[in-house]
């Protein structure tokens, strides 16, 4: 069943999806009291039958482990309907391999549950930034932050947005620390550990054995070139060192 805020003229508007009532209720009374307007369900199914037959939603906050169907069932029904909504999955998951599953089934973040109500607030808001900015000239006429540019890329360090010859490119928040690590370094090779140190935390076990991060590290480079040479398919500037890491290097013409 759905309960709904107040209705708050232009105020963004939340569809939170999550079976705990308890922490269901408690997130809509925060989320009401920063100013969103939201509408709550507890499964997937009636989350759903809203979506699909309102898709006016600035954002989904879509849980994981639900009964029936689960969170990601939802969101790739929400995609196969051509639903392009931003969503963020809520999850008390830690594990990388689910983090990876959302990201690659069309989330574009991923907030453990134990974090605080202010650090999913900042994700909110550096989502909805990019989603209901009219123009990229828009945004960068009005923002006042630190950009670093080079070449084509120019990165808004602040409000986590990339952009390639004023094209923005949609990469997660954990897709921006690593490009941003990568470029900072341009030149510098960058071992595979930095790059999960950077998003994990120093000396986090992942995967099998001593190496599993590699994989993991990887996965998201693959993601960050594949976002970039939908735009321009001749991106080429992350250049892998087998067995070491990358670099960002910016005298590329062309992709290998």
């Amino acid at each position: 069943m759905a309960s709904n805020g107040d209705v708050m003229g232009d105020h963004t508007r939340i569809i939170l999806v999550d079976d705990d009532d308890l922490f269901r209720e408690s997130l809509f009374q925060n989320l009401t009291d920063a100013g969103f307007d939201v509408v709550t369900f507890s499964d997937g199914p009636a989350a759903l039958e809203q979506i699909t037959g309102d898709d006016s939603a600035d954002l989904i906050l879509l849980d994981w482990k639900m009964p029936g169907m689960n969170g990601i069932q939802v969101l790739r029904q929400i995609r196969d309907n051509g639903i392009e909504i931003p969503v963020i999955f809520l999850t008390v998951l830690s594990d990388q391999m689910y983090e990876e599953a959302a990201l690659l089934s069309g989330a574009v973040d991923f907030v453990e549950k134990a974090r605080s109500f202010s650090i999913l607030l900042k994700r909110i808001e550096l989502i909805l930034s990019g989603a209901k900015s009219k123009s990229v000239e828009a945004e960068l006429e009005s923002a006042e932050e630190e950009i670093l540019r080079r070449g084509k890329l120019e990165l808004r360090l602040e409000m986590g947005r990339a952009f390639w010859e004023g094209t923005q490119i949609d990469l997660s928040l954990t897709e921006f620390k690593m490009l941003h690590y990568l470029v900072s370094r341009a030149g510098n090779d960058v071992r595979y550990r930095e790059l999960y140190d950077l998003v994990h935390g120093k000396d986090f076990v992942a995967g099998p054995g001593d190496e599993g991060y590699r994989s993991n590290v990887r996965t998201f480079v693959k993601r960050i070139r594949q976002k970039f040479r939908k735009v321009d398919d001749s991106f080429g500037h992350i250049e892998n060192y087998s067995n070491f890491g990358y670099r960002w290097r910016d005298d590329v013409s062309s992709a290998p």
